[in-house]
C-alpha cells in the first residue's frame, strides 16, 4: 500500500503541468506548436524567457517536494525514493488528462536530482552546462543527465534496483528526444545559442518555427 502511495502521489504531481495552462491562456494548445512539446524549454520558445524559467522551476520543485513529502512519510520504505522520482517523472511524460502527451521529463529529473543531493545537483548542472555549450543543443542535456543519474544514484545508494528503475525512465527521457535528434541531423532543431540570439535563430529556423519567426519581425 506505501508502494502504492508513493506510485500515485508522483504520478499526479508529475501530471501538474503549467505549460499546457500557460498555452491555453495564450488561446492555443501548446503541444501543436513550437518543438510540440508541454515543457519549459517549448514555453521559452513561444511564449518568453521568464514563462519559460517560471515552468522550469515549478516542474523542478514539484518533483522536490513531492519525493522528500513521500519520503518523509515513508522513510522506512526501502525504495519510496525510486518510486516516487520515477513516477513524477512519468507522470510529466505521460500525463492521463493530455491523452499522456505531455513533456520531455528534463525539468523533473533535475528536480530528483536535488532532491537526492544538492552536492551532485551541482556538479551535473556544471558538467551539463559544460556539455550543451559543446553540443549546442539542450536535448543532449536531458539523455546524457538521465544515464550519468541511473549511474551515480546505483553506486551512492549501493541500489541496483533503483538504479534499474532509473535507467528505466532515462531509456524513455532518451526515446522522447528521437524527434529532437532528428530534427538535428536535418538541421531543423533550435540551438541554445537561442537563448541570446532569438532573431538569428528564428531567421536559420523560420520554416520550422513560421509564428516565432513573425514575432522576432515584430
Amino acid at each position: 500500500m506505501k508502494y502504492l502511495i508513493c506510485i500515485l502521489a508522483g504520478y499526479l504531481t508529475g501530471n501538474l503541468n503549467p505549460s499546457y495552462l500557460i498555452g491555453r491562456l495564450h488561446g492555443c494548445d501548446i503541444r501543436e506548436r513550437g518543438s510540440g512539446n508541454a515543457g519549459a524549454s517549448n514555453t521559452l520558445i513561444l511564449f518568453g524567457k521568464l514563462r519559460g524559467v517560471a515552468c522550469a522551476l515549478f516542474d523542478i520543485f514539484k518533483a522536490v517536494v513531492v519525493i522528500r513529502v513521500m519520503c518523509g512519510l515513508f522513510s522506512e520504505v526501502r525504495y519510496v525514493f525510486p518510486l516516487t522520482a520515477v513516477s513524477c517523472i512519468l507522470g510529466h511524460v505521460f500525463p492521463f488528462y493530455l491523452k499522456f502527451k505531455g513533456g520531455k521529463g528534463l525539468a523533473c529529473l533535475g528536480g530528483t536530482i536535488l532532491a537526492f543531493d544538492w552536492r551532485v545537483f551541482l556538479i551535473l548542472l556544471a558538467v551539463e552546462i559544460v556539455i550543451v555549450l559543446l553540443g549546442k543543443y539542450i536535448c543532449f542535456v536531458p539523455m546524457t543527465a538521465s544515464v550519468i543519474f541511473s549511474v551515480v544514484y546505483g553506486v551512492m545508494r549501493k541500489d541496483i534496483l533503483g538504479a534499474l528503475l532509473f535507467f528505466g525512465a532515462s531509456v524513455i527521457i532518451c526515446l522522447k528526444h528521437i524527434e529532437n535528434v532528428k530534427r538535428i541531423l536535418a538541421g531543423k532543431e533550435l540551438r541554445i545559442s537561442y537563448l541570446w540570439n532569438r532573431s538569428k535563430e528564428a531567421e536559420r529556423l523560420k520554416e520550422q518555427y513560421p509564428a516565432e519567426y513573425e514575432m522576432e519581425k515584430r
